[in-house]
């Protein structure tokens, strides 16, 4: 996979991106197959918009939350731009429904029946 880098304007740091046509099923599906990566697709997902990384309260070190956003991004299931110091993360859900409909909406729809089951919370 040869990762491209996203438009940004000038004077950020842009940070690579798989090209839609390289993103691949087995890895959207690696990435998703992580509680916490998950957790952070959900809140993409509902939020509708970019988020901030210092955003998500993960229990983890920074080192294992930065590892977690870049398996997000190298699968091409989230965006990551700098706006001045902060990262911000889009989930890249058009480039996802056109390559595999529908998958996305099923794994969210999914992850929110497992978590309303009783005993998750």
């Amino acid at each position: 996979m040869t990762p491209t880098a996203p438009a940004t304007s000038v004077g950020s740091r842009a940070l690579p991106h798989p090209a839609r046509e390289e993103i691949r099923l087995e890895g959207v599906l690696h990435a998703l197959s992580d509680p916490l990566r998950l957790q952070i697709v959900r809140e993409l997902a509902a939020d509708g918009d970019e988020l901030s990384c210092s955003h998500f309260c993960l229990p983890v070190t920074k080192s294992t939350s930065t590892h977690h956003f870049r398996v997000l991004r190298e699968n091409g299931v989230v965006r990551q731009v700098y706006r001045g110091t902060a990262k911000m993360n889009g989930l890249r859900r058009d480039d996802l429904d056109d390559l595999f409909p529908g998958l996305l909406d099923s794994v969210l729809a999914a992850a929110d029946r497992q978590a309303a089951r009783p005993g998750n919370s």
